[in-house]
């Protein structure tokens, strides 16, 4: 804490690390459930599970129903995650994990050009710049897939990837949106209660009991993703987002233990070399000039 009693940024940061380890674990284990049980019966128990846990803070907190607001943005994250979650997972289950999050880091990116969409945002001259490095991270990666000969399977495990990066960059925007009008806990219920409704459409074909030997994974991803959420939440509301930005991209060291000490997967030369490039296309993004002295001056 600083000397004036509030959180200190240093602070902020190491519980936002915390929460970026934190939610590659849970990556992880859903890695393993993905390959052990399938792709939606990890989700859909993962996400049941996870609407259990949230129910019980979200209540117990004595928290109210939500405004027609805020069930609209709830319910639009919703469907649009689990289709995002669908096509990430399958996707992990096909690439080594540490590849698979250097793909998903170009969501920023193309969040660029959904936000000059729907919130009628500027890109600057720099944002196409670094979106055209982010795009040259990728083929670095997917050329060290090909040089690795991982398998057709492998490829398309990729694309699924990155077709989820492209739905979760309108899931930054929805996130946007949803922090406006909706605390976190309120956030983590109806995401995971959302979610599991939208699994369970396709439950009478395709749903199935995990093996008991599962459970604790099925739990410990649901527990991670939970916390992850309030680690995160509470770090960015203590600390400035662009203070905080540049954790998203330790992910890619915690995915490169976890996949190396899990499933023994090494991380490739040309995989670091893109993910490098796609981190710094983000970095690049999202700076921002500083204001000319006369647009200061009129805001004074």
């Amino acid at each position: 804490m600083s000397a004036d009693g509030r959180t200190s940024v240093a602070t902020a940061f190491a519980v936002a690390t915390l929460g970026i380890a934190t939610f590659s674990g849970m990556d992880a284990l859903m890695k393993h459930l993905a390959i052990a049980i399938g792709t939606y019966n990890a989700l859909l128990w993962r996400t049941l599970a996870g609407a259990i846990f949230g129910g019980i803070a979200y209540f117990a907190l004595g928290n109210r129903w939500p405004s027609r607001e805020a069930m609209r943005v709830h319910l639009i994250r919703g469907i649009l995650s689990v289709f995002m979650a669908l096509t990430f997972f399958w996707g992990l289950a096909r690439v080594p994990l540490a590849q698979g999050v250097a793909l998903a880091f170009v969501a920023p990116l193309i969040a660029l050009y959904l936000a000059a969409v729907i919130l009628k945002e500027r890109i600057e001259r720099r944002a196409i710049y670094a979106s055209l490095l982010g795009l040259a991270g990728v083929a670095v990666i997917l050329a060290g897939q090909a040089e690795a000969d991982l398998g057709p399977e492998a490829l398309k495990g990729s694309i699924a990837i990155l077709c989820s990066a492209c739905l979760y960059a309108w899931n930054i925007i929805l996130m946007r949106q949803q922090a406006l009008v909706a605390r976190p806990v309120e956030i983590a219920f109806f995401m995971s209660t959302l979610m599991s409704a939208g699994f369970l459409l396709a439950g009478p074909w395709l749903a199935e009991i995990p093996p008991r030997a599962e459970w604790p994974a099925v739990a410990g991803a649901a527990v991670l993703a939970f916390t992850s959420l309030m680690l995160l939440s509470w770090a960015y509301a203590r600390a400035q987002a662009q203070h905080l930005a540049p954790v998203e991209y330790t992910a890619f060291i915690w995915a490169s233990l976890f996949g190396f000490l899990i499933f023994h997967e090494p991380v490739r030369p040309l995989t670091l070399a893109g993910a490098a490039m796609i981190v710094g296309a983000c970095l690049i993004a999202a700076r921002r000039r500083p204001a000319p002295v006369a647009d200061v001056e009129a805001q004074i």
